[in-house]
């Protein structure tokens, strides 16, 4: 029985006179006046209230209603309160309601309702309970502000079409889902691929194609849980969670018309999607966030194996068996530190002197194969972290080895972008190189996949605790993208290396030089050394000479190698004329 009828049964026994019931209406009163206290807060913070029974059923609604839902309060009693949200959140707020039930209390969540004329709208909804065992719940809802919006959305990290990319929406769709399923209530993640976008995209112009993909990000998010659980895998390449209730053929045809509408030649493009199976085994939301992470790499190279996204889809729990075995032998090679440093130069582009080595790893269990596999899967699994601090262990142990005293080897350790965001990795470091000071001047940092950079303040704040402390910091693959401008002007760096294939196309087209050498002069006036890496042949030497870098990288004076007299004397050293002295 609810407060209500409590309520009612004492002003019954009151009306009788029966003097054994003193005790019990007070107890009722003093419940009846703190319900009250409760519901006249709700009032003073929400534009209206709800009271929903366990089957949380409307049995008492105030306030703004006919502004919210266009209804009136007892239009809206007996109905049940999870028909009254957008469908796409019914999981997230089914979850939270059972939630409550056990808590008591919840405060500011950001859900979308069904508003007038099937508007969505977006609402902060607070709630507490009386008796999380048997009482009602009380809800207050009021119309979210810009700044809990944004909140719940949090901020893309692939920024294109407002939409999570793939390692921020494993880890947002593992927790979510397995909060979701433990609340009794369901949810799905679907692939979408549109195979023939790149060709789209040929079509159509700048606006057009930006147009295009903010509107299926749109279309995306509006159909995903809570509004964001939605990614950019790839080109045309796409992840959702959303209700299992979702009909997905429909929105699949939504993007088609898209596709059609704005396509000139009216083809548009077809759409093809798949459904993963996810039960609720016994699954931790760290490997489900894993094998969501190793299943999204895998489809993102569908295109070039000829992997079908249902196959994928079909064998979601094989891909989370396989990603736990592969991150469980990753971590054991970290820990084990079953790897080594391979050395290749970095080499004044006049004097033909060393300046300093970066370190690349080699690993023992696959010898003479490359690491980029490995490496990319500890990318994709949120592992390559880890990995970066072995290796900053290992590159400190290697100049170990010569004394302290000794400035003739400096070499530059790699830093993936994404592990500058993990805090645990930065204080490790810290606290390693804290315990090392004699590496100052000897250990450099090259940053690496600045594109996992979600926070470019924070980034910026970690090179400069580096810098202050002595160690030189060199931002990697800069010109490959349009990005590496915005990364140039926020962060403060001592160098860049220019990407190898940007090096490559300036090579070979008509205004390359013209290009190449205006990065160059750009990166001079800021008091920035490059460096040209993939240099390989004496023409691409001669050319980056011309550019005016700094410094060049490359086949040309020798492979990577464990053995640094590999390059004492230097391979190829008759190349340099003796010129202007080192800087950096």
């Amino acid at each position: 029985m609810d407060g209500r009828g409590n309520i009612a049964q004492g002003e019954n026994l009151r009306e009788r006179g029966d003097g054994g019931v003193n005790d019990s209406l007070l107890r009722l009163e003093a419940l009846k006046a703190e319900r009250d206290r409760y519901v006249s807060l709700a009032f003073s913070w929400a534009d209206l209230l709800f009271e929903l029974d366990r089957q949380f059923t409307v049995v008492f609604a105030a306030g703004a209603t006919q502004a919210f839902f266009g209804r009136s309060p007892e239009a809206l009693s007996g109905m049940g309160f999870r028909d009254l949200v957008v469908p796409a959140d019914v999981p997230l707020v089914g979850q939270l309601l059972k939630q409550i039930r056990k808590t008591g209390r919840s405060q500011d969540d950001v859900i979308r309702i069904i508003g007038p004329q099937g508007k969505q709208l977006w609402v902060s909804l607070s709630a507490y309970c009386l008796d999380p065992q048997e009482g009602n719940l009380f809800l207050g809802l009021r119309k979210s502000r810009e700044i809990d919006k944004a909140t719940a959305l949090s901020v893309p990290r692939d920024g294109k079409g407002g939409l999570y990319d793939g390692g921020s929406f494993a880890e947002l769709a593992a927790g979510r889902l397995k909060k979701i399923q433990a609340a009794g209530e369901n949810a799905q993640v679907t692939l979408v691929s549109i195979p023939a976008m790149k060709r789209l995209e040929e079509r159509l112009d700048v606006q057009s194609s930006e147009k295009l993909t903010q509107s299926v990000g749109d279309l995306l998010k509006a159909n995903s849980v809570g509004g964001d659980s939605a990614a950019r895998v790839g080109i045309g390449q796409y992840s959702i969670l959303h209700a299992s209730s979702t009909k997905v053929d429909d929105m699949v045809r939504q993007i088609e018309v898209l596709t059609q509408r704005i396509d000139p030649s009216g083809m548009g493009a077809k759409v093809e999607s798949a459904t993963m199976t996810m039960g609720p085994e016994e699954v931790s939301e760290e490997d489900l966030a894993k094998g969501l992470l190793y299943t999204l790499a895998k489809f993102r190279e569908a295109d070039t194996q000829g992997v079908s996204i249902k196959n994928l889809a079909a064998n979601m729990s094989a891909l989370v068996g396989e990603a736990i075995i592969e991150v469980n032998n990753f971590k054991s090679v970290v820990a084990q530190a079953k790897f080594y440093v391979a050395l290749q130069p970095i080499i004044h582009i006049n004097s033909g002197e060393v300046h300093h080595f970066e370190a690349l790893c080699r690993f023992d269990a696959k010898p003479g194969e490359s690491p980029f596999k490995t490496i990319t899967f500890a990318e994709e699994t949120g592992l390559i972290h880890e990995f970066d601090f072995a290796m900053a262990r290992k590159v400190i142990d290697w100049l170990g080895k010569f004394p302290r005293n000794n400035d003739k080897y400096r070499v530059a350790v790699n830093v993936s972008g994404f592990s500058i965001g993990k805090a645990a990795y930065v204080e490790s470091l810290m606290w390693l190189l804290k315990d090392n000071p004699w590496t100052q001047g000897k250990l450099m940092f090259e940053i690496t996949e600045s594109s996992r950079m979600s926070d470019l303040e924070s980034a910026n704040n970690f090179i400069q605790t580096l810098r202050g402390r002595g160690y030189h910091v060199c931002l990697d693959d800069f010109g490959a993208g349009a990005a590496s401008f915005q990364y140039l002007s926020v962060l403060d760096v001592d160098v860049v290396k220019l990407d190898g294939s940007a090096v490559k196309n300036a090579q070979k087209a008509m205004k390359g030089r013209a290009f190449l050498s205006a990065l160059t002069e750009l990166c001079r006036r800021m008091n920035v050394e490059t460096i040209a890496e993939m240099v390989d042949t004496e023409e691409t030497l001669e050319f980056c000479r011309d550019c005016g870098c700094n410094y060049v990288q490359g086949y040309l004076f020798g492979k990577p190698s464990p053995d640094i007299k590999d390059f004492s004397p230097l391979p190829q050293g008759a190349l340099f004329r003796k010129a202007a002295n080192v800087k950096f």
